[in-house]
């Protein structure tokens, strides 16, 4: 049962304590290895729940233009301006995802969905749909575990998982990362959708 309210204070205390073990403290390798296949320098990327965003600052090194990073926090993005002075600040969103607007090629999924409630992962689905254009995708990781510590990080499985995503996306690779970084091998999913075309 979920009795804690996860709202921007609590992220930003934990964000205040260095209480953030889901953070790598770099790009995680399958992420890296699939932004370096991409051409297209003028994709619009959204990282919802950024954290501290190693990955917007990868794609913004390597020349991506209309990187947007969000999250409910002010550290972290406070984080991410100083080490990234260079980003451009109107593309920072101290923003709920729920209530996020645009259009995106890409939406880049980082131990986000593991920090949510597992109640709102049905509404993270759809509003990933939401935000995407028809053909866009939806790439990251997911945890393919379960933890002993209550949440977050929240585990899950696939099975769980593509009920969720299967209304709105076609699934062009789910499985189970073959270049994790050491500490999570064989406990996540790489996963590429693309939103349906109407």
């Amino acid at each position: 049962m979920i009795t804690q309210d996860f709202n921007a204070s609590y992220w930003q205390s934990r964000y205040k304590v260095s209480q953030t073990g889901w953070d790598a403290a770099s790009i995680t390798t399958p992420l890296k290895d699939y932004f370096a296949q991409l051409t297209d320098k003028h994709l619009r990327i959204l990282i919802p729940g950024c954290g501290n965003a190693w990955e917007a600052e990868y794609l913004f090194s390597a020349g991506f233009e209309n990187v947007y990073v969000a999250d409910f926090a002010e550290a972290p993005l406070q984080n991410f301006a100083a080490r990234v002075p260079a980003f451009p600040k109107e593309q920072l969103l101290q923003q709920n995802f729920f209530d996020l607007h645009g259009e995106y090629d890409l939406i880049v999924e980082q131990t986000f969905f593991c920090a949510i409630a597992p109640a709102l992962r049905p509404a993270y689905a759809k509003k990933c749909a939401e935000l995407l254009v028809p053909g866009g995708k939806l790439v990251g990781l997911l945890f393919d575990t379960e933890f002993e510590m209550p949440g977050p990080p929240f585990g899950g499985n696939r099975e769980e998982y593509q009920n969720y995503f299967a209304p709105y996306f076609s699934f062009k690779h789910f499985d189970i990362a073959f270049n994790s970084i050491l500490p999570r091998q064989g406990k996540e999913l790489f996963i590429c959708l693309e939103k349906r075309r109407l």
